[in-house]
């Protein structure tokens, strides 16, 4: 998933994952913006993974023999 990043005016990186609405993370760093929003990409994934909803996104990450 494609992560994008920027500097807002007040110095903070601010990273967001587009195909996830609202996952988005702030840093001081770039670095750090880019590891939280990384980590909520991933709790936001297994969540819906566990409430069974689809995740086109991952149609092709994992396989299950006929």
């Amino acid at each position: 998933m494609r992560i994008e990043i920027e500097l807002e005016d007040d110095g903070r990186w601010i990273a967001e994952v587009k195909d996830l609405l609202g996952v988005m993370g702030y840093g001081q760093s770039r670095e750090e913006a880019i590891s939280k929003v990384e980590a909520l990409a991933l709790r936001v994934i297994a969540d819906r993974l566990e409430h069974g909803e689809s995740i086109p996104e991952l149609n092709e990450l994992f396989a299950v023999p006929a």
